[in-house]
């Protein structure tokens, strides 16, 4: 039986990303779930929970491997997600400046009714920002859509002058981990290209 990759995620940032080893999925799906992190949720199984919510979400064909995935800012407990507004990101990115924080990136692969899932964890250090970078970073638009309002792979990479763990966790999908838990799923990357 061939299989087929079935990317449960509308990102184009996890599209590179796969694209960069040689990945491009059969079809690409967007999960419709509820985001809203429960009641004292932390951010580790909260981010867990998302990307296997959107694995079981989606149907899928006996062919088919899901890869769905979710990412998540974490100022110690408290959990930023996409902001709404520029305030809300403007808010988010006053939180961060001059200081550490996590991003959680949580895969999770299915086949059938099996789950594979894996979680990555990145410590992350932002410089203290200015008002006129601060300002300059909320008007170019680039925030919106990106969890903590940021993207490290964009104009805010100039404010970020270190990172310990995976660059690729932080854009959004973790390569190395993911290859691991497509490969577990029976779709190896490596396949003979002919």
């Amino acid at each position: 039986m061939t299989l087929r990759l079935v990317l449960g995620s509308a990102s184009p940032r996890r599209r590179e990303l796969l694209a960069q080893i040689g990945v491009v999925p059969d079809e690409v799906r967007s999960p419709d779930i509820d985001e809203t992190p429960r009641k004292g949720e932390l951010p580790r199984p909260y981010t867990v929970r998302m990307a296997c919510e959107k694995a079981q979400s989606l149907n899928c064909l006996d062919g088919d491997v899901l890869l769905c995935a979710d990412t998540t800012v974490a100022l110690g407990r408290r959990i930023l997600g996409k902001p709404e507004t520029a305030g809300e990101a403007a808010e988010f990115l006053v939180k961060l400046s001059g200081r550490r924080h996590r991003v959680i990136t949580a895969v999770a692969v299915r086949r059938g009714a099996r789950v594979w899932q894996r979680s990555v964890e990145t410590i992350v250090k932002v410089k203290p920002l200015s008002d006129i970078e601060l300002n300059a970073y909320l008007a170019s638009g680039e925030w919106q859509g990106k969890a903590g309002g940021y993207g490290i792979q964009g104009r805010f990479g100039a404010f970020i002058p270190w990172i310990q763990g995976s660059f690729t966790s932080v854009v959004g999908l973790p390569i190395a981990e993911t290859a691991n838990l497509l490969a577990a799923a029976g779709l190896s990357i490596h396949r003979d290209p002919r």
